[in-house]
C-alpha cells in the first residue's frame, strides 16, 4: 500500500513537472518576422498576373519577401500571422491571427509598399485586421498551414 502511494505522489509530481514544461517551454513551429502593408492596385501579381481569382473573398492576401518568395514557389501557400509587437506600444490587436495567401513577389509590387524589406507585405485588409493601419511595419509570427 505504502509502495502504491509512494508512486502516485511520483507520478502527480511528473504530470505536473510536464504540464509546467509544456505552458513555460512549448514548442512552436512558427517564424518571426516582419511585415508592412499595400494598397491597390494589387494587379498584375508576380504569382497570376492579371487573373483577379487570384484573390480571396476575405481579402487577407500578402506579397512575398525575398526571405520566403522561394523563386516563385511561394505563390499559392498560406501562413497564418499574427502581429506579436511594433515600435509604438499598443499597435497589434491582441488575440487576432488571420490566414493570408501568398499572390505575389514583394520586390515587384504594383504599389509601394509602407516599408521595404520586410518578410510580407500584407493587403490593406490583412494589416488593418491584425494591427493598428497606421502603422508603417510591424513585427509578426508565421507559420506556413
Amino acid at each position: 500500500m505504502r509502495i502504491m502511494s509512494k508512486l502516485r505522489q511520483q507520478l502527480q509530481w511528473l504530470s505536473l513537472f510536464l504540464f509546467a514544461s509544456n505552458y513555460f517551454f512549448h514548442l512552436s513551429l512558427a517564424e518571426v518576422g516582419t511585415a508592412s502593408n499595400y494598397s491597390p492596385p494589387y494587379t498584375p501579381t508576380a504569382c497570376y498576373g492579371n487573373d483577379a481569382s487570384q484573390f480571396p473573398s476575405s481579402n487577407l492576401f500578402a506579397a512575398a519577401g525575398e526571405g520566403i518568395w522561394d523563386n516563385g514557389a511561394a505563390c499559392g501557400r498560406q501562413y497564418l500571422v499574427r502581429c506579436i509587437s511594433a515600435v509604438v506600444p499598443r499597435t497589434c490587436i491582441p488575440g487576432q491571427t488571420i490566414q493570408i495567401r501568398i499572390v505575389d513577389r514583394a520586390q515587384t509590387l504594383a504599389s509601394t509598399p509602407s516599408a521595404g524589406g520586410t518578410t510580407m507585405v500584407l493587403s490593406t485588409t490583412a494589416f488593418g485586421t491584425i494591427a493598428n493601419p497606421s502603422a508603417s511595419s510591424i513585427n509578426i509570427e508565421f507559420q506556413r498551414v
